[in-house]
C-alpha cells in the first residue's frame, strides 16, 4: 500500500503547476548576456481593434482585429563601469542605427529557462541615468527602452508537448488518465 502512496505523491510533484518567480530571469541580445537587470517592463502584446455597427442591428456591435503592436521593453539594472546599453544608445544618437535580436529568459528555481521572449530588430530609444542624491545610500540604477518589431514565445508548443508527456506518465504511475489535452 505504501508504494501506491509514494507513486501518488510522485505524480502530484510532478503535476504542480507553481508559478515562476519574476526576479529570476535574464536578457540575452545577439547571443551574448546582456548584464544582469533589476527589472524588466515591456512585455506586452496587444490587438488593436475597431468595431462596426450593422445597419438595421441593435443588439451588438462587430468587433473586428485589426494590427498588432508591441510597446517598448524597459530594462532596468544597477550603474556599472561598463554599459553595454548606454554604448549602444550612443551609436543610435550618431546615426549609426544598429538593430538587434535578443531574448529575455525566465528561468525556474534551479535557474533553467522555462519560458521565454525573442524580441527582433531592437534599437535603443531611451537612456534614463541614475536619480543622484547626496543625503541616500541606495544603488544607482539605469533604464534603457528599446523599440522592437514584435515578441513571439517560440517554446510554446515544445512546452506543450513536454507537459503532455510528463503528465501523462505521472497520471499513469498513480493510475490515473494517461491522457492530457
Amino acid at each position: 500500500m505504501a508504494s501506491t502512496s509514494s507513486a501518488g505523491s510522485a505524480a502530484q510533484s510532478l503535476l504542480r503547476n507553481d508559478p515562476f518567480h519574476v526576479f529570476n530571469f535574464f536578457v540575452e541580445i545577439e547571443g551574448v548576456f546582456a548584464g544582469g537587470f533589476s527589472e524588466c517592463g515591456g512585455l506586452q502584446v496587444e490587438a488593436e481593434t475597431f468595431s462596426y455597427r450593422e445597419g438595421g442591428v441593435n443588439d451588438f456591435e462587430h468587433t473586428f482585429v485589426g494590427p498588432v503592436k508591441s510597446g517598448p521593453l524597459v530594462l532596468k539594472r544597477g550603474l556599472t563601469l561598463v554599459d553595454s546599453m548606454w554604448l549602444w544608445f550612443q551609436e543610435t544618437m550618431r546615426g549609426q542605427i544598429v538593430r538587434r535580436n535578443g531574448t529575455i529568459y525566465l528561468l525556474d528555481r534551479m535557474h533553467i529557462p522555462v519560458v521565454w521572449w525573442n524580441f527582433k530588430a531592437a534599437v535603443p530609444v531611451k537612456w534614463t541615468g541614475p536619480e543622484l542624491n547626496a543625503g541616500s545610500n541606495e544603488v544607482a540604477f539605469t533604464s534603457v527602452e528599446l523599440a522592437h518589431r514584435g515578441l513571439s514565445q517560440p517554446q510554446t508548443e515544445k512546452l506543450k508537448a513536454v507537459f503532455n508527456k510528463k503528465t501523462a506518465g505521472a497520471l499513469a504511475i498513480a493510475g490515473g488518465v494517461s491522457r492530457i489535452i
